[in-house]
């Protein structure tokens, strides 16, 4: 199976790499790791260095892609022309009365994506 994971500059974004990680080695699955920069974000080439050294730290041989615009749209394109079987994202927040808050990017690529999609919380 190949699993595709969507990397932000979101305070989870590395717990979210790292859990998906994990699952496609228990799983025996390719694993790579989409880094996303928004256009008013972070450069991403240090997000990528970032995204590198976390996956050389897991012993990782994730292949890393880098996609520019918006990231529920990028995502869900790249996902389709590679086919992948599944996009692993960060499931968002919980509200105090604990229902989940999803952001725009979780939002689009739940309603968008034909393939599953998880959300990592």
């Amino acid at each position: 199976m190949k699993l595709l994971v969507g990397v932000d500059r979101s305070d989870r974004a590395l717990a979210v790499l790292e859990a998906a990680d994990e699952r496609a080695k228990a799983t025996e699955n390719d694993l790579t790791v989409a880094v996303v920069e928004y256009e008013d974000g972070p450069p991403i080439d240090r997000l990528e260095q970032d995204v590198r050294g976390c996956l050389s730290e897991l012993s990782s041989d994730a292949k890393v892609r880098s996609l520019t615009g918006h990231a529920g749209s990028q995502l869900v394109d790249f996902a389709e022309r590679k086919n992948f079987d599944q996009i692993i994202i960060d499931g968002g927040k919980t509200s105090p009365l604990g229902k989940i808050q999803l952001n725009d990017v979780a939002e689009f690529v739940l309603l968008n994506a034909p393939m599953t999609v998880t959300l990592v919380r």
